[in-house]
This record gives structure tokens, C-alpha cells and sequence, in this order.
């Protein structure tokens, strides 16, 4: 029997005011326990397609489509009240500039505690272990400590770390992560990696990984959705893609990874704005 989907978008559309389309007929599937890449440049609709799925996006968004299931639950169906409490056991997500997922003004425990503020029953002496238990799953060193310091007081690749802490504190089914290495240096890029994957395999989260790094992609991903201009042009299993690309902006996309050669730089492909999505010029 074939499992149900995490996250099931079939011929999603985003326009702005009506009148920009971000996003168009994109349809995609994230199957329980696995990693889905969704790659492409900056401005092709990767995080306007995120946000929809928890309800981001701002008043000006529209929505459309056939249907946008999150664990069977239709989200272009649901209220705003049903899409507020599927934040958290449903999805959630990890931001890009982990220094301005956090208030600096209040300690880090204060602000987890306000993640678990849908469990009623526990007392503040169980969420504050809860809360110290997934710092260190996420690989934090002296969890109690980092649960009375400031934002400020920690590093970047620190505060990386407690945001996928607090994002898999309700336990969710699917973990969107974007861009969530973007900010970080490469030794510290690679322990987020590492991290995601070990997570992965213990929790059995399902994960979105946005990115337009193709090395992250192929680090962690099962899958890769290539998006350009608001629409998934090409999507496979990772190595077919990166082994053999069969769309012109994929095949663009990968020829941009910079290489040392003999004779200097390589001049790199480029896709104008006259091309059509399948068109690279070189």
C-alpha cells in the first residue's frame, strides 16, 4: 500500500495583488522519512512557496489550486484558525539569518517556552527539561546555560542549531528548512548538514530543503525539484539530475559551479530574459 504524502501541492499558483505570479502550476510531493531539494536561483519562488504552506505570506498573497495537503489535511480548504494549530505538529520551519529568527531583548529558554505554549499540562519545570533535552539533541554543548543566554551572546551556527531545536520541539511531520546554511561559514554549513541528517534518521521527519547551493543539495536530498521562474521544470532522484540533466536551466544551473582550470575561468552560461525557461544561451 502506497504511503500518503507529508506534504501533497497539486497545480499551486501564488499571485501577488493579483496581479505578479510568484509561483505557477507547481506541483510537488514530500513522501514520510524523506528529503526533498526545491533548487534554483534567488527570485524563482522557492520561499513564496514555502510560506504559503504555513500561512505566511502576507494579505496582498493569493492562493490557488487544486489542493495543498499538509499530513491529509487540505490547507486551501482549511480555516485561519485550522492552519494556525497545524504550525508546529503539522510543519514548521527553519529560517535563513539565524541572528533574526530571535528577539534579542529575551533569553533563549523564555522564547522556546513560548513554542510549547499549546501544552497545557506540562509545568514549567518539564517544558524547561523538554526544552533543555532538544538543545542537546541539536548538538548544543552546555544546553542549561544556553537556555538563560541572550541571542546576542551566541554565535550564528549556535543559533542555527537551536532554531531546527525549536522547530522540531512540537514534533512536526515536516520540517522546511530554507536556505538554512546560507548565513554560515563552510565548517559550520557542513555540522548544520550533518546535524539535519542525524535528525532525520532518528525522528523520521520529513524535510524540504530550499536552496540554491547545488552542494547542499546533494549532501542530504533523496530528491530535487529544479524551480525556475516560478515553476519546477525538471524533478528527479538527485543523482539522475546531477548526472544527467535534462532540462536547458538545469543543465545551466549545474555548469555554474566554478572550478579551477588550466585556462582560467570558464565563461559561464547565461539565460536572458527574451530565452523561454528551456533556452540557455551560452
Amino acid at each position: 500500500m502506497t504511503p500518503t504524502p507529508i506534504l501533497d501541492l497539486d497545480d499551486i499558483s501564488i499571485s501577488y495583488s493579483g496581479v505578479a505570479r510568484a509561483v505557477s502550476s507547481v506541483s510537488l510531493r514530500v513522501m514520510p522519512g524523506e528529503v526533498v531539494g526545491l533548487i534554483g536561483e534567488s527570485g524563482s519562488g522557492k520561499s513564496t512557496l514555502a510560506h504559503s504552506i504555513l500561512g505566511l505570506l502576507p494579505a496582498s498573497a493569493s492562493v490557488e489550486g487544486r489542493h495543498m495537503r499538509l499530513n491529509g489535511q487540505d490547507l486551501l480548504a482549511a480555516s485561519a484558525n485550522a492552519r494556525r494549530h497545524l504550525r508546529g505538529p503539522g510543519a514548521a520551519m527553519v529560517f535563513q539569518n539565524p541572528m533574526a529568527t530571535f528577539s534579542p531583548l529575551h533569553r533563549i529558554g523564555r522564547q522556546l517556552m513560548d513554542f510549547l505554549w499549546r501544552d497545557r499540562a506540562s509545568s514549567p519545570d518539564e517544558k524547561r527539561r523538554r526544552i533543555i533535552h532538544a538543545l542537546a539533541d541539536a548538538g548544543i554543548s552546555d544546553p542549561e546555560a544556553r537556555f538563560d543566554a541572550y541571542p546576542f551572546e551566541l554565535s550564528g551556527g549556535m543559533l542555527q542549531r537551536i532554531s531546527i531545536a525549536a522547530a522540531l520541539l512540537m514534533q512536526p511531520a515536516l520540517l522546511i528548512a530554507d536556505e538554512p546554511t546560507t548565513a554560515l561559514d563552510v565548517t559550520m554549513e557542513a555540522q548544520i548538514l550533518h546535524l539535519m541528517r542525524e535528525l532525520r534518521q532518528r525522528t523520521g521527519v520529513s524535510i524540504l530543503m530550499i536552496s540554491h547551493q547545488l552542494g547542499v543539495i546533494a549532501e542530504i536530498c533523496d530528491r530535487v525539484a529544479v524551480m525556475y521562474a516560478g515553476r519546477i521544470v525538471e524533478e528527479g532522484p538527485v543523482e539522475r539530475i546531477f548526472a544527467d540533466p535534462r532540462h536547458g536551466y538545469t543543465k545551466a544551473l549545474l555548469s555554474c559551479e566554478l572550478s579551477l582550470v588550466e585556462d582560467g575561468a570558464a565563461r559561464l552560461p547565461a539565460i536572458s530574459w527574451r530565452d523561454e525557461p528551456g533556452e540557455v544561451r551560452p
